[in-house]
């Protein structure tokens, strides 16, 4: 894995925590894939080193100086980026077989509803599964559509400009 994919992964991952979608030790998991593909920094280090016990209890406080460190944004939990940010994570995630169209509609659906601009075009093709039965489309179709708007999602720069700092 080269660096960038490393630290690529390394945020979606840190994103998806923050945000309430991923787990601790995903980002410590990911946090060691990026020493291996020869990121190294203090604060990465000592990330990298948690138990997956330690994981849930430290991720907290050692997340935002390892990010820092590499020049990557944190996100707290309700910063309107790192919604924007986590969405286009899951979109990488489903683009790379990691979940299914609906379940990635439904995910997005389920945290942001119809309120995110981002992903307003994702919810409505969540409505769409859910009436499938009484519709003219097809769940291919849908998924075609679903795996389109991820595609458009994911070219989105992976660390936007309007991020927030961590804190101090």
């Amino acid at each position: 894995m080269s660096t960038e994919a490393a630290a690529s992964a390394l945020q979606d991952h840190a994103t998806l925590w923050s945000m309430g979608e991923g787990r601790a030790s995903d980002v410590v998991d990911a946090a060691c894939d990026a020493l291996v593909a020869g990121l190294d920094t203090p604060g990465l280090r000592i990330l990298a080193a948690c138990t997956r016990a330690e994981a849930d209890y430290d991720v907290h406080d050692l997340l935002p100086a390892a990010l820092d460190e590499l020049g990557l944004p944190f996100y707290p939990m309700a910063d309107d980026a790192g919604q924007e940010a986590a969405a286009r994570a899951l979109a990488r995630r489903m683009l790379a077989g990691e979940l299914a169209p609906g379940e990635f509609t439904f995910r997005i659906h389920r945290r942001y509803g119809h309120e995110l601009p981002l992903t307003e075009r994702i919810a409505e093709l969540d409505d769409e599964y859910e009436v499938l039965e009484y519709g003219d489309r097809t769940a291919a179709q849908i998924d075609a559509e679903v795996t389109a708007e991820a595609r458009r999602l994911a070219v989105h720069p992976t660390v936007p400009a309007e991020a927030t700092d961590p804190p101090s």
